[in-house]
């Protein structure tokens, strides 16, 4: 690997930019895309790759390419160190998320409850902003409490996480959704909501609707499963 290409890769894992290493196996040429330019199958493939998350090798034009994604680390950002959130974290963090609990209640957002995961005492939106979800990040609002969720989700709309959602009835979220509507968001952007949050599975206990939440934002991200007529 070429010193320049390895420094490129270097910063852009530092930067936590998804990048693709795309090295043409016939002669050894590596190219890190997107921060190189490709012809456009080739950068189609390399997209299709850094979406499935997996190495890939191709055939173009009678060349044969590998393409290796890196990909920043997956993260749920947890609003509310409520029960549903203590099930939550270790379920995400044996699927591969690093997870943030956030909540300004220090009564609640314990080491003792919340043994090994992050902890964030500031404000939901400061906290937020400050952790600035990307487009492998999932948010997550449990505490009921419009003071603390609307803040969270006012910064989630805005920025790139691939799922959002909210705890809470249909009826809540009919009033939660107007609120959003007097921050300013429209229906499109709303409509990224998950809410009620999690798969219908029929979960009553915390740990069920945590498992109801993990495979929704699973599902959300790798998409649904279709089966063959």
């Amino acid at each position: 690997m070429r010193r320049a290409t390895l420094d490129a890769l270097l910063a852009a894992r530092a930067a936590k930019r998804a990048v693709v290493l795309a090295t043409r196996l016939g002669d050894g040429a590596q190219h890190l895309w997107p921060e190189e330019a490709l012809p456009g199958a080739l950068a189609e493939a390399a997209q299709a790759a850094l979406d499935l998350d997996k190495p890939q090798t191709i055939a173009l034009d009678g060349e044969a390419w590998f393409l290796q994604p890196f990909s920043p680390p997956l993260r749920l950002i947890v609003v509310g160190a409520v029960h549903v959130a203590q099930a939550l974290a270790p379920l995400a963090a044996t699927l591969g998320y690093a997870v943030t609990i956030v909540d300004p209640r220090r009564a609640f957002a314990t080491e003792e409850r919340f043994a090994g995961v992050a902890l964030n005492h500031d404000w939901p939106d400061e906290a937020l902003t400050a952790l600035a979800p990307d487009a492998r990040t999932a948010v997550v609002t449990l505490t009921h409490d419009p003071k603390l969720d609307d803040p969270a989700l006012d910064v989630a709309l805005r920025s790139r996480a691939f799922y959002i959602g909210a705890l809470g009835s249909t009826r809540t979220h009919a009033k939660r959704v107007a609120r959003l509507k007097e921050m300013g968001h429209e229906d499109g952007a709303i409509a990224r909501i998950a809410a009620p949050v999690g798969l219908d599975i029929g979960a009553v206990t915390a740990p069920e609707i945590a498992l109801s939440i993990m495979a929704e934002i699973v599902q959300r991200r790798r998409g649904p499963k279709r089966r063959a007529p």
